[in-house]
């Protein structure tokens, strides 16, 4: 007979919905979503070290943490190891990990004057979609990642990397600093576009949701 191992036999004593929220949350998708979650206190110290050793850690986290958003979707899908936790986590994961990079890089100068602008539109744009997931959510509407919102996540990733390494960049001669302004430009510009369309598309389901007629009883 096989010996049950350690984690199974604790789950015994654990009510049946733990039990399944447990094993969901080991999967490895997820466990690859919640370290980008816990990567960000990482990412906050970096910014308070010296530099360019902070601006170093910074990338490197940030970088690690960019892979594991492309391998947790992908793992999830090949493996069939898709679940509600993982659908709850992974834009949560990734918003709190954009938005926390850009605080960080504002307050550190690194993206100052006009640049700040296109930063608050990457920042506003992930607040109105999200409020407008959630809203819809409530019809049983869902709204899947575009195609050019794929790309924009690309660029905006690529140029946020950039402009965390800044100081280390500059250290060995490289324009890590012009190179993420440029990106988060064009981050912000095709922000605005997919964020025009998903605003678009969901006021359409609402205009719908008011039209419907009311069940019957």
């Amino acid at each position: 007979m096989t010996r049950p191992s350690e984690g199974s036999t604790l789950s015994l004593f654990l009510p049946k919905n733990k039990r399944r929220t447990t094993k969901m949350i080991a999967h490895l998708p997820n466990i690859l979503t919640l370290s980008r979650i816990v990567a960000i206190p990482v990412l906050v110290v970096a910014f308070y070290m010296d530099q360019p050793l902070g601006s170093w850690v910074a990338f490197i986290v940030f970088t690690l943490a960019g892979i594991t958003d492309y391998f947790d979707g992908m793992l999830a899908r090949k493996l069939d190891l898709v679940s509600p936790i993982g659908r709850f986590l992974d834009p949560i994961a990734d918003k709190l990990m954009v938005g926390a990079v850009i605080l960080l890089l504002v307050s550190e100068h690194w993206v100052a004057g006009l640049h700040v602008i296109a930063a608050v539109i990457i920042l506003l744009r992930e607040i109105l979609v999200s409020g407008l997931r959630e809203y819809l959510a409530e019809l049983s509407v869902s709204m899947p990642v575009t195609k050019l919102a794929k790309w924009k996540t690309t660029v905006q990733m690529v140029a946020l990397g950039a402009l965390t390494w800044t100081e280390g960049g500059a250290e060995i001669g490289l324009p890590a600093q012009e190179v993420g302004l440029i990106g988060l430009w064009i981050a912000a510009l095709l922000t605005m576009i997919t964020g025009y369309d998903y605003v678009r598309a969901g006021l359409a389901h609402i205009r719908n949701s008011d039209t419907k007629p009311p069940a019957t009883p």
